[in-house]
């Protein structure tokens, strides 16, 4: 696959994957489509030798694993982590307001936003809904409103005249988005138009009444490869559907391996993890212990096994190159990013780093390095959770992306090309270059 077919896959990816549960929609439709086999958590399973399957979690997490000639016991499992979600903007339960005649929606901020990029967008609305169906029965479906139906108008500069010197954001009062005007007629019930929207996308589903919603306003122009080559992607969030991407990408494309293959995509990353699908919750270690049922044997799995955590590096700002440490600021487009950090933010070490600076040698890929500044707060991923949880050697990577956390993030056009070799050469890599 050439460079340019795989970022305008992954532009494709991002624009049909709005919400967490969209992305894992769209990420078991592309391994399905490679053959993967989707498991009930509640079933039995049965998996086979050579067999590729799939599991999902809260609709928002998948763990997708093909299962090699060895037996990942004596071979252990190569296994890849990234996370579904990203800041964003969600709808309160009970959102509607009505202010001089205009409908707006009340809503919370997710994970660590910049705001100000919010402002002045043309913003849809997606999600999942619970509903009841005509059977009296509890349901759930995605919808996607797809089409800009929101905007947070930006105050007019007359009416702040120093808003470019400093400007402060209270959420609870600048980010309510505008909907539409009311006028003289009898305010709209939300659930009334996501009940319209619902049976209009899902008529089949026979739904009754909408009971409960998960939404996220996001932004409608879509993902582009930009600068004067087109050595750049923007599109919203890239941190860190780029790494559940390519990480499918690579598990789809790798053959070989000795034990197993995995890729996990926890939701819930960007504000914790902690929860029944994020990655200090037990999704992961409930499905490795099926496959290994025995405690002594998933122990010894666990001690063959190695984990690469793949989420966005910060990328050195030429506007802003005093925030980074001056020998370890990565360049767009010159390879993944090995992340460390002392206090264990990110759970790479001289171990688990060295076997990916191997691999990357062997396979002609270049590699950087990123330690945030020593009078800076640190960052963190799935990668120390994932570790501390089930104990496996864990390496943090990542490629360098600029604006981090806003409604619209730039990265390298070529790097997706390096962290898809990257990825494939970690994966099918054998024991005997893992030693240890």
């Amino acid at each position: 696959m050439n460079t340019r077919s795989l970022n305008q896959q992954l532009i494709d990816f991002i624009q049909a994957s709005p919400t967490p549960f969209h992305a894992t929609s769209q990420l078991t439709s592309l391994l399905k489509a490679a053959g993967f086999v989707q498991l009930d958590e509640a079933g039995h399973w049965q998996p086979e030798t050579g067999g590729s399957y799939l599991v999902t979690r809260n609709d928002s997490s998948i763990v997708a694993f093909r299962l090699g000639e060895g037996d990942p016991v004596e071979h252990g499992i190569r296994m890849l982590g990234a996370h579904t979600d990203s800041p964003c903007l969600r709808v309160k339960p009970e959102p509607e307001t009505v202010s001089n005649n205009y409908y707006q929606l009340g809503v919370e901020v997710y994970g660590g936003a910049l705001l100000n990029p919010w402002f002045d967008r043309d913003l849809s609305l997606a999600g999942r809904l619970s509903y009841r169906n005509a059977g009296g029965r509890l349901g759930s479906t995605l919808i996607d409103f797809q089409a800009p139906v929101a905007v947070i108008p930006s105050l007019a500069i007359h009416l702040d005249r120093d808003v470019n010197k400093s400007r402060s954001i209270n959420a609870q009062q600048h980010l309510p988005p505008i909907l539409m005007q009311t006028g003289d007629a009898a305010p709209v019930e939300f659930r009334r138009l996501l009940l319209e929207l619902a049976r209009e996308q899902h008529p089949q589903e026979g739904i009754e009444a909408v009971l409960e919603f998960e939404l996220s306003l996001y932004d409608c122009q879509p993902g582009a490869l930009i600068g004067l080559q087109q050595e750049f992607i923007a599109s919203a969030r890239l941190d860190n559907l780029l790494s559940c991407f390519v990480g499918a990408r690579a598990l789809i494309d790798s053959e070989g391996g000795r034990g197993g293959q995995l890729l996990v995509c926890n939701d819930h990353e960007e504000v914790g993890s902690a929860s029944a699908s994020g990655a200090d919750g037990p999704f992961l270690k409930s499905v490795l212990q099926r496959l290994c049922p025995d405690p002594r044997d998933l122990a010894r799995c666990i001690n063959r096994s190695w984990l690469v955590s793949v989420d966005n590096a910060h990328g050195i700002h030429p506007n802003f190159a005093d925030k980074h440490d001056a020998r370890h600021g990565p360049l767009l487009n010159h390879g993944p990013v090995i992340k460390t950090n002392a206090n264990q933010r990110y759970a790479s070490n001289s171990e688990t780093a060295g076997l990916f600076r191997l691999l990357c040698e062997q396979s002609d890929i270049p590699v950087q390095s990123f330690v945030v500044r020593s009078d800076m707060a640190c960052g963190s991923t799935i990668g120390p959770l994932t570790a501390s949880n089930i104990g496996v050697r864990t390496l943090d990577v990542g490629v360098p992306t600029f604006a981090m956390h806003s409604i619209r993030e730039l990265a390298g056009a070529r790097d997706t090309d390096y962290l898809h070799r990257a990825l494939k050469a970690f994966l099918t890599s054998h024991e005997d270059r893992m030693s240890g």
